[in-house]
């Protein structure tokens, strides 16, 4: 009896994981095939080998197998997708960052520094700035959320001495006329870019032209030390993407995960909470250990470091991110 139960669990098990690899697959077809008129065909007629298997196809075991292989064969096409640079971006996307490292010169090529009318009315901008590694003074972050607590958008920023800060935002690069999905990002829609961006471009956007966005910003207790070496790290995967683009996914190689990615070694000693699965809840769990500056409570540090009424106040002045910055919690008064 007991050798039963355990059959039909393991059987049981096998086909609700087939089934969501069933889904899965039809899913990729739906968003992923390159001609958009053939994507809701090729997904009903994956559906409709399955069920024909299913039905003609005697025992679990051949059901499964034959199931099986059309899934692995859908899988090896997908696999098989290549990213580009060489599309048709919108223009706020359509040059990817890179830099000349030498010694502790570091030259930043196309840094983006729009000039926003609205939020799709901008003038792109692209700039060349060169700093100094030996100025550098930390790392400040950005926490955007746009509806749920529980999902949140980070964008590291170096600061500088003498020089304005520099903020990195891991994104989704859309093409001309595409939107930002949560369940395309799931699938191959859309490359990785590593948007390398004056703060005034990268944070107004959020706070002064786009609608229920609310923006937080923590100084964190990074080192000089560490932030360099997190910044060059950044710089070399700019460098790479620049070279060779890679796939955005929304689960694998995220705003988040890319994150993580570069601060591996200053995270690798704290403990797993639930936290890290829901960036929206990734400055509390930073602020309990340590890598955010501020006196406790934090919900009290959280209420001060929103920063949308600053920003506006702020807009257009050349002092824009000493502006956000004052009386924040962690910061010292200019």
């Amino acid at each position: 009896m007991a050798r039963r139960v355990i059959r039909w669990a393991f059987i049981s098990l096998g086909w609700l994981t087939l089934a969501g690899a069933m889904a899965w697959a039809t899913a990729a077809l739906h968003f992923d095939i390159p001609i958009p008129d053939l994507r809701i065909p090729a997904a009903l007629a994956y559906v409709a080998v399955n069920v024909g298997l299913l039905i003609l196809l005697r025992g679990w075991r051949g059901k499964s197998i034959g199931c099986l292989v059309v899934f692995v064969a859908v899988l090896g096409w997908w696999l098989s997708l290549k990213p580009s640079n060489d599309r048709a971006w919108q223009p706020d996307l359509d040059r990817t960052a890179w830099a000349e490292i030498a010694g502790d010169r570091v030259t930043i090529h196309n840094l983006r520094n729009v000039d926003y009318r609205t939020e799709t009315d901008f003038t792109p901008r692209w700039e060349e700035r060169t700093y100094d590694l030996a100025a550098i003074e930390g790392i400040d972050i950005f926490i955007t959320y746009w509806g749920s607590e529980w999902i949140a958008h980070p964008i590291l920023s170096f600061r500088f001495q003498g020089a304005p800060p520099v903020a990195i935002s891991a994104e989704a690069r859309k093409e001309v006329g595409e939107a930002y999905s949560s369940v395309a990002g799931f699938f191959r829609q859309y490359e990785l870019i590593y948007v390398i961006a004056d703060e005034r471009d990268v944070i107004r956007l959020r706070t002064n032209y786009r609608t229920g966005e609310e923006v937080f910003l923590y100084r964190t207790t990074a080192t000089p030390d560490v932030a360099r070496g997190i910044f060059l790290d950044y710089l070399r995967r700019a460098n790479a993407l620049h070279e060779r683009a890679e796939f955005y996914n929304a689960l694998t190689s995220n705003c988040t995960t890319n994150i993580r990615i570069h601060t591996l070694a200053e995270h690798a000693a704290l403990p797993w909470d639930w936290r890290l699965l829901l960036n929206g809840k990734a400055d509390e769990y930073a602020f309990a250990n340590g890598r955010i500056a501020g006196e406790p409570p934090f919900a009290e540090l959280k209420q001060r470091a929103h920063i949308n009424a600053a920003a506006r106040a702020a807009d257009q002045s050349p002092n824009f991110s000493l502006e956000i910055r004052r009386d924040r919690p962690g910061f010292d008064a200019p």
